[in-house]
């Protein structure tokens, strides 16, 4: 979550992470956590070739902050 980079990428590489935390059961589905990725992904969308930034990466930048928050407090 504090890696260092494009936000975006980074979004983009704490979800991989999310999954696979869920799929090897790391990590267990919340309703908060799932609440979180979900707008996540939603902040994520982005057309083919469209590059992503301003409102998006400070979307993505603000769930991942709450996000980390959540899993901190686990």
């Amino acid at each position: 979550m504090e890696a260092k980079g494009h936000v975006v990428d980074n979004a983009r590489a704490a979800v991989v992470g999310l999954e696979t935390a869920f799929a090897e059961g790391a990590l267990n589905h919340t309703p908060v956590l799932d609440a979180m990725l979900a707008d996540l992904m939603v902040a994520l969308e982005q057309e083919e070739g469209q590059k992503l930034g301003g409102k998006s990466a400070e979307a993505a930048r603000f769930i991942l902050r709450a996000m980390s928050r959540e899993l901190d407090n686990a």
